[in-house]
């Protein structure tokens, strides 16, 4: 019994190790998530729709850049595309700074605005599938739904801290202390990569070309696609719907969302072994549903603050219980592809999102824009039903 003890311990601390690659890279993400679309509508003062779109930038580069991290995890190893990532997520820190002396000139800091966004979205395409590959070739494939989970974990998690930390060091060091600090996390990034051996699939002769895998993978991320618009709408105009109601601490909603997505990664860790991912991506997205609707008819920040909590608990497990069955649907040499393939319906959801939902705020008001996340996302859910009765 001790021994096994010990394996499931020394199990969690290899997969921990690599998906801490993820934690990085995401916290950066976050640092800048709450301040960036106050700072181009307010100090820059472009509309939100401007806001929206800069910020999806981000998911625009990622969208491509994840066939070609598939792409190098499947015949090179996931090593490469790490360091790649950390590299770029250091640029981006170096051109937010550059962003923010040129405040004076609106249209020259949305520039480096704009090459910002777009360094993060290579940086995030490159770091998506990465460490999950990596854990999954160190520790087995019979591992492979804990380790999505807990890369969501690191994921999220990481973008909730981040975000409420970035409002506060933008609050005592403006954008150059979030310049600074992207700059120094991904150089350490960088450098605990490097001390950890590469991993490479074996059985390259067997893959199947990307676009082949993409199309299996289709089904269950357009489902995807759709259940990201809840988390989306939080992620970008939270703290402008804040602001439009007048309410106070914004970005505790993204806090509260990741605290609880992380209690549903970690407290239903094993409903998707026992019950099967399509169900669970069920139940998910209606809870998803609920949470986003609670958001549209709240009357106060702390009914707002519940709303969100119950968001991050519904969106919790919709990635890994979907991302399970999509993966057995291709060759096990096509993980690397399979992994960034589904990705990329995360990718376009964020990034559509942005310009999508801005718009829905500028035409008809931003009270608007939650109603019509949930109702986006209950079509995931009728979506994900459909594909129960074929997968069943």
């Amino acid at each position: 019994m001790q021994g096994l003890v010990k394996k499931s311990e020394n199990v969690n601390l290899s997969l921990i190790s690599y998906v801490s690659f993820t934690f990085i890279g995401y916290f950066i993400i976050g640092l800048s998530l709450s301040v960036l679309p106050i700072f181009i509508n307010k100090s820059l003062g472009f509309s939100l729709v401007i806001a929206g779109l800069v910020i999806s930038l981000q998911y625009v580069s990622t969208f491509f850049l994840r066939a070609y991290s598939g792409k190098i995890i499947d015949g090179k190893g996931p090593k490469p595309a790490v360091l790649f990532s950390m590299i770029s997520f250091s640029l981006t820190g170096i051109f937010l700074i550059i962003a923010y002396y040129f405040k004076f000139s609106p249209w020259l800091s949305l520039t480096f605005l704009v090459i910002t966004r777009l360094l993060t979205g290579c940086a995030e395409g490159m770091i998506g599938a990465s460490p999950i590959n990596w854990a999954i070739m160190a520790v087995g494939e019979k591992h492979t739904a804990k380790i999505i989970s807990y890369n969501g974990v690191a994921c999220y998690g990481a973008l909730a801290i981040g975000a409420s930390l970035g409002v506060t060091i933008e609050h005592e060091f403006s954008l150059y202390g979030i310049g600074i600090l992207s700059i120094i996390l991904g150089i350490l990034g960088f450098l605990f990569a490097k001390t950890k051996d590469n991993k490479t699939n074996t059985n390259i002769k067997e893959s199947q070309p990307f676009w082949k895998v993409l199309g299996k993978v289709a089904p269950f991320g357009v489902c995807l696609a759709l259940g990201g618009l809840g988390f989306a709408s939080i992620s970008t105009f939270i703290t402008l719907y804040y602001n439009y109601f007048h309410w106070n601490n914004g970005a505790l909603c993204l806090s509260v969302f990741g605290v609880l997505f992380v209690a549903g990664r970690l407290v239903f860790n094993n409903v998707i072994n026992n019950y099967g991912g399509i169900k669970v991506a069920i139940a998910c997205l209606l809870v998803e549903t609920i949470g986003l609707l609670i958001i549209s008819f709240a009357t106060n920040s702390q009914m707002a603050l519940v709303g969100a909590g119950v968001t991050g608990l519904g969106f919790s497990l919709i990635f890994p219980a979907l991302g399970v069955v999509a993966i057995k649907s291709v060759p096990s040499s096509n993980q690397g592809s399979a992994l960034a393939g589904y990705g990329l319906f995360i990718d376009l959801s964020l990034g559509v999102a942005g310009p999508l939902i801005g718009g829905i705020a500028d035409l008809y008001g931003m009270s608007y824009t939650f109603p019509f996340s949930a109702a986006m996302v209950f079509v995931g859910l009728g979506l994900a039903y459909l594909l129960k009765l074929k997968y069943k």
